[in-house]
């Protein structure tokens, strides 16, 4: 038998099946690009910025709803603040072994007897000398626009022009100030349960705060509790350190230029010092604005000395308040960044107005105690929180030496 193989293709008896030849295999397509074609750069960048617009939106919307329960946040916003300023008083007396609820009534009552007071001296010194300050500004007014034209400085006609024009900017910034009071709500009734509120949630947090911040506290998970607590903790005596720090400096602002206004024989004494008070609760900003007020009612009431005078009694009151006694009340550890302070007046006047003025500072540097209580784990070993703080304050303790002030401040 041949070993050849048969004509008709097919295999003899006893030879092997010729192996089959594998079939063609497509060309495969080329891999997608992966991860690692992408640059370092672009995926950090990357990372970053859709974390960061997760947050940019997030803070957008809680803006939003404050924005839009106004009526209601401010309320509570102003009995946070008035529970960090009245906590130090109503515990003084709890030490001294008197009533919780005899403690918080007493010092809510003393807190709306000084406001009250407040307000009836500014009215009754406006009344009894506003007559007399607008003649003299109006002849202050005159005399002003004589030497200008006797100058030869400008014309009667540019002065005209420019009295009017200011005239109308004051007319329409009024206008304006008026509209967006009503807007927010500012009518009688509003502003009465505003503040029928704000005593409400006062009298609540002074009297059962601690069982408010227990329920509060429930709602996280039971993981995340203690690092909350603590992080709130922190932040509460920021706050309460804050409204220390801010009335020492409105008082000791206040008297210092409502003294020197009243030695000056400036008009308006009275309400000149009662809005430098409440201007320095808008950290840096109130004190320059409400300074300048006083300098201009002396200015043109008085004249041009005495304007330079009171300008000086500002300088002097201000300057004594941050270098002498501050730090002899506080302590040194007195520690604010003002390009930080300033930022955020700014940005919350841009948002809130008046309102997000007043509440920015204390609002920004409670989160920020927060984030640092959180990020440097010092709620796990009960330490003093450390890291770059808006506002951190260390009151000096009368009686004791610097070296436990020292140890406060973690130095």
């Amino acid at each position: 038998m041949s070993d050849a193989t048969p004509r008709n293709g097919r295999r003899g008896l006893f030879r092997k099946r010729a192996p089959a030849s594998a079939p063609a295999t497509p060309a495969s397509p080329e891999p997608p690009a992966s991860s690692a074609d992408v640059p370092p750069a672009l995926r950090i960048a990357a990372a970053y910025g859709w974390r960061l617009l997760v947050l940019a939106g997030v803070a957008g919307v809680v803006v939003w709803l404050v924005i839009e329960f106004k009526l209601l946040v401010i309320p509570i916003f102003v009995a946070t603040l008035l529970s960090a300023l009245v906590y130090p008083l109503v515990s003084w007396m709890l030490r001294h072994r008197v009533p919780r609820i005899v403690a918080v009534i007493l010092s809510v009552l003393g807190t709306i007897a000084i406001v009250v007071g407040l307000v009836w001296l500014v009215v009754w010194q406006v009344s009894q000398q506003a007559g007399g300050v607008r003649a003299r500004m109006g002849e202050s007014v005159q005399t002003l626009r004589s030497f200008l034209i006797d100058s030869g400085v400008v014309t009667a006609q540019q002065l005209d022009d420019l009295f009017s024009g200011a005239f109308q900017l004051v007319q329409e910034q009024a206008d304006l100030l008026l509209n967006g009071a009503l807007a927010v709500g500012s009518t009688v009734g509003h502003l009465a349960a505003g503040i029928l509120l704000s005593l409400f949630v006062l009298l609540c947090f002074l009297y059962d705060g601690a069982t408010i911040w227990r329920w509060t506290l429930r709602l996280f998970p039971r993981a995340a509790r203690p690092a909350v607590d603590a992080a709130a903790k922190n932040g509460w005596a920021t706050l309460i350190n804050y409204a220390r720090t801010q009335i020492m400096v409105a008082t000791i602002d206040a008297v210092g230029i409502g003294l020197g206004a009243f030695l000056l024989g400036v008009p308006l004494a009275i309400p000149i010092a009662v809005l430098v008070f409440l201007g320095a609760f808008v950290p840096f900003v109130g004190a320059i604005v409400t300074g300048a007020i006083a300098v201009v009612i002396a200015l043109v009431y008085n004249g041009l000395w005495f304007g330079i005078a009171m300008l000086a009694v500002v300088l002097l009151v201000q300057q004594v308040e941050s270098h002498i006694l501050q730090p002899l009340l506080m302590g040194s550890a007195v520690k604010v960044h003002p390009v930080a302070v300033v930022l955020v007046v700014a940005g919350g006047s841009m948002v809130g107005g008046i309102a997000g003025a007043l509440f920015a500072v204390p609002v920004a540097a409670f989160l920020n105690v927060v984030a640092v209580t959180l990020s440097s784990g010092s709620w796990r070993t009960g330490d003093d929180v450390r890291g770059d703080l808006i506002w951190s304050t260390v009151p000096r303790t009368l009686g004791r030496g610097d070296e436990q002030n020292d140890r406060k401040a973690g130095r």
